[in-house]
């Protein structure tokens, strides 16, 4: 199946939402960017990927220095960078990277604001995947080094960086439904049946 659009995967900690991009990757024939993006990132901004890999997908610790110093004022210019904390410096290094790569080709990414980020592109599908809360620490314990007895607590601050994060750089609220084209429960799905659902709208949305 050919596809000419950009997806966007925003995802709840354990709802299967990695799994769902890189599968549908593959069905679809298009790049998958996950932690790929850190990397890219870096080359942009010529800083060593393992600083990034630190910082990614964490808000700078104080707002009031990232306003202080203009991080909302770059818009698409992306002027210097020297002042600016390292999760601002990824942030901003990611952001040019996602639009220099909608400007080229089809693609799925998942979570760095990118949903916000490509907002005017109009050939952007944006997709939440979520899921029970005891089904996504299930999901957890089987895939991921967490210990049984910290495994909720690890989910819901997951959880919680991921929306403190979204809400620093978007001003939007995380997972709330009208930021988004389509809402996937997966707590009954498999990832499978959630990559159908998408590719399912996805040509529904090609053949208008």
């Amino acid at each position: 199946m050919s596809c000419n659009k950009i997806i966007t995967i925003t995802r709840q900690y354990g709802s299967g939402g990695h799994d769902i991009g890189q599968l549908l990757s593959e069905k679809l024939g298009i790049k998958f960017y996950d932690k790929e993006l850190i990397s890219l990132a870096a080359k942009e901004s010529d800083v060593d990927p393992e600083i990034f890999e630190q910082a990614d997908e964490k808000p700078t610790n104080s707002l009031l220095y990232s306003l202080s110093v203009g991080l909302y004022n770059y818009g698409n210019g992306f002027g210097s960078m020297g002042d600016l904390p390292v999760n601002d410096k990824l942030y901003i290094a990611q952001h040019k990277v996602l639009k220099d790569l909608a400007e080229k080709e089809p693609f799925i990414v998942v979570g760095r604001c990118a949903d916000y980020v490509l907002k005017d592109y109009p050939n952007v599908i944006k997709v939440f995947i979520h899921a029970d809360l005891e089904v996504r620490i299930k999901r957890a314990l089987q895939e991921y080094d967490i210990e049984p007895a910290r495994a909720k607590h690890a989910v819901v601050k997951a959880d919680k960086n991921r929306a403190n994060y979204y809400s620093f750089y978007s001003g939007q609220k995380w997972g709330q439904a009208d930021n988004y084209d389509l809402c996937i429960n997966t707590t009954h799905l498999s990832i499978e049946q959630a990559v159908d659902v998408i590719i399912n709208y996805v040509k529904v949305l090609e053949e208008e």
